[in-house]
């Protein structure tokens, strides 16, 4: 039997076992826009009028988080601009930049792009030819990407940095710091917080409760390109085995991923006691830091030694 659209009674393109709902293309793509501006409201992520730069990398959450803030800009007061890093990874970051470009293009967004060569030297595959220990590239590529979309945020004096972080990704990076045992990253993580101090922005993830599916989904219905291939570094990160296994359990158990963000949300919001990190400037760049050399600084002086 058909199922029609709980909304307008069409005939349903898209089914959710969590809770049950049929909706068409056009309803669906509604919802998901109504979910993000929820999850905004809910965390008092934006306040009117503030400029945000969005985090572009060309790749499906990127471009769907562009879109969707896009369309709530002018209800928002905000003005929307694009800062998109290119690592350096050939045969993979030409097609995504392609993709940012042609949506920026597309909807009259300024987009500024940066390098790691022209920032730090060296471009991730050159940084892995000369790899020398166990350093994944996921580690190294994740520190200088948050120092780059900072300094391009800087550049065009946005207010808040807002990445397309997705459910999936939510709970994968919780997880992670879970397992590793690092308690002062996870509070940190709090979704509740005002821009840190030391900080120059306040980082937002509005798409954190939506399923990596469902942004899919929406990609395909909104005519967003999707990149051809995966990042030849992926499976480096245990990121990727913990993927897996929430990818798994969804399946067996629809709903589990959402359960397991409530959960995390209430943790986080229950974090009273546990200190944070204090921050100081980084004795070589100056950049806010946990200790007296921050994490980029560590990383480049590691390239440097690999190269002797």
């Amino acid at each position: 039997m058909t199922k029609s659209c709980i909304k307008c009674n069409e005939k349903a393109t898209y089914f959710r076992k969590y809770s049950g709902e049929a909706h068409c293309n056009k309803c669906f793509s509604n919802s998901i826009i109504e979910k993000t501006k929820k999850t905004i409201s809910k965390h008092k992520m934006l306040k009117y009028g503030e400029k945000i730069a969005v985090a572009v990398s060309g790749g499906k959450d990127s471009l769907v988080l562009l879109d969707i803030l896009n369309k709530m800009s002018e209800r928002q007061g905000s003005e929307i601009c694009a800062i998109t890093i290119d690592e350096g990874i050939e045969t993979y970051r030409e097609e995504s930049i392609s993709f940012s470009r042609n949506a920026c293009n597309e909807m009259g967004i300024q987009q500024i792009v940066l390098s790691f060569e022209e920032l730090f030297n060296d471009s991730l595959d050159q940084i892995m030819d000369i790899r020398k220990d166990k350093t994944t590239s996921c580690t190294i590529c994740g520190t200088f990407r948050r120092r780059a979309i900072e300094i391009g945020a800087k550049k065009i004096n946005a207010d808040v940095i807002a990445t397309g972080h997705n459910l999936d990704d939510t709970l994968q990076t919780f997880l992670m710091n879970l397992f590793s045992g690092d308690i002062k990253r996870i509070k940190q993580s709090n979704h509740n917080l005002e821009k840190k101090d030391g900080f120059d922005f306040k980082r937002i993830k509005p798409l954190m409760e939506i399923y990596e599916e469902e942004i899919v989904y929406y990609a395909f219905v909104n005519k967003i390109p999707i990149q051809s291939i995966d990042c030849p570094h992926s499976n480096e990160s245990i990121r990727t085995e913990i993927r897996q296994i929430l990818v798994d359990l969804e399946k067996k158990h629809p709903g589990i991923k959402l359960n397991t963000m409530r959960s995390i949300n209430k943790i986080l919001d229950n974090t009273e006691n546990i200190s944070e990190k204090q921050l100081q400037k980084c004795e070589i760049c100056n950049f806010p830091s946990s200790d007296k050399i921050c994490s980029v600084c560590k990383t480049v002086n590691l390239v440097s030694s690999w190269k002797d």
